[in-house]
C-alpha cells in the first residue's frame, strides 16, 4: 500500500521515518479490526452464513495486506520478494472480495436468484487468480533491492511505476466503478419495493427505518474511493515528474491507504448480527446489575435493529 508514497524521490531521511511511522501505524489499527472480524466469525456459529463469509475472506485478505506492510522492508534477496508481493497480491484480493460481495447483493435482490452459494469456488478463482496474474505481470516490470524506504519492491524507474499502475490501480477503479454501478442499482430497486410496501400497508415508519441500514450500501464503494484517491493523485503525479516527491501528499497516500482494513471492517463486518452475537455473549457474563451500566440501546439492540445487509440477507418472494 502506498508504494509510491514509499519511494524514496527527493524525500528527506527524516520525512522517510516519518512515512514509515504513519504507515506501521495505520496498518497496525487495520489489522486489529481485521482481526477482530475474523475472530469473531470463528467465534460465533449463528454468524457462520455464506454472506458473511465472504466478509471473512475480505478481513482475511486486509489482514494479511496490512501485516505484511507492517513487515516494512524487511532485508534483500527472499524476504524482499516475499513481502513486496505479498502485500501487491492480498491488497488485490481485498477490493476484489468487496467486488464479490456486491455481486452477491445484485444477484440476490435484483436478479432474484438463490444460486449464490454455488459460486463460492468460482469467487475464489476470480478473486485469488486475478490477484496472482497481477503480481506476476507486476514482477515482470521490476527489479527488487533495498531501496532504504519502507517497502521492498518500490517502483523506481517509470517503465516500472507504469506497471504498477496497470496491475493495481486500473483494477482497483474498476472494481470502484463496478461497486458503485451496482450498489446504485441494489438501493434504486429497493427504494422502488419500499415505496410500494408503504402504499399497500400502514407500516411505513418501518419502512423508513430498513432504509436506514439500505442506504449504508451507497457509503460502501466510498471506502474504496476514500482510501485510494491520494494513492492515484500521487503515482500519477509521480509518472509526470518523476523524483519530485510531495510530502502532504505521500502522506495522506500512505495513511489512507494503510487504513482500508480498518474501514472495511467497520463497514461490512461491524453490523447489527455481529453486536447482537456480541451482546448476546455478553449477556452470559455479565449479571443485569452491571448491565445496567451498559449503553440503554445496547439491551433493546436485538429486538429493534434489521437484520445485516450481509450477514442475513433475505428477499421475501413477491410472487
Amino acid at each position: 500500500m502506498g508504494t509510491a508514497a514509499l519511494s524514496s524521490g527527493n524525500l528527506t531521511a527524516y520525512d522517510r521515518r516519518i512515512l514509515r511511522t504513519v504507515n506501521a501505524g495505520a496498518s497496525s489499527l487495520s489489522f486489529l479490526g481485521s482481526s477482530f472480524i475474523v475472530l469473531c466469525y470463528l467465534l460465533f456459529r449463528d454468524l457462520r452464513k455464506f454472506s458473511f463469509k465472504l466478509v471473512f475472506y475480505l478481513a482475511i485478505s486486509d489482514m494479511l495486506c496490512s501485516f505484511f506492510s507492517i513487515v516494512g522492508d524487511p532485508s534483500t534477496g527472499f524476504f524482499c520478494y516475499a513481502q513486496g508481493y505479498s502485500t501487491h497480491f492480498f491488497c488485490i484480493a481485498s477490493f476484489l472480495w468487496t467486488t464479490t460481495i456486491a455481486f452477491t447483493l445484485h444477484r440476490t435482490v435484483v436478479k432474484h436468484k438463490t444460486d449464490v452459494e454455488d459460486m463460492e469456488a468460482m469467487f475464489h478463482l476470480y478473486v485469488w487468480g486475478t490477484s496472482l496474474v497481477m503480481t506476476v505481470i507486476r514482477s515482470m516490470g521490476n527489479d527488487h533491492r533495498h531501496l532504504g524506504g519502507a517497502w521492498c519492491s518500490t517502483p523506481t524507474g517509470r517503465t516500472k511505476k507504469a506497471y504498477h499502475f496497470i496491475t493495481f490501480y486500473v483494477p482497483l477503479w474498476g472494481a470502484i466503478l463496478y461497486n458503485g454501478f451496482t450498489y446504485f442499482k441494489v438501493i434504486r430497486m429497493l427504494n422502488n419495493a419500499t415505496r410500494m410496501a408503504e402504499g399497500m400497508s400502514d407500516r411505513a415508519s418501518d419502512g423508513r427505518l430498513d432504509m436506514k441500514a439500505l442506504n449504508r450500501w451507497g457509503y460502501y464503494p466510498l471506502i474504496l474511493i476514500g482510501s485510494w484517491t491520494f494513492g492515484t493523485l500521487n503515482v500519477i503525479h509521480d509518472l509526470i515528474e518523476p523524483g519530485h516527491k510531495i510530502f502532504w501528499l505521500s502522506v495522506l497516500d500512505v495513511g489512507t491507504a494503510a487504513l482500508m482494513g480498518l474501514f472495511n471492517s467497520i463497514a461490512y463486518g461491524l453490523n447489527s448480527s455481529v453486536r447482537r452475537a456480541i451482546s448476546e455473549r455478553l449477556d452470559l457474563f455479565f449479571p443485569e446489575r452491571l448491565q445496567r451500566w451498559l449503553p440503554a440501546n445496547v439491551a433493546k439492540s436485538r429486538s429493534t435493529e434489521q437484520e445485516s445487509e450481509l450477514v442475513s440477507l433475505k428477499v421475501q418472494d413477491e410472487h
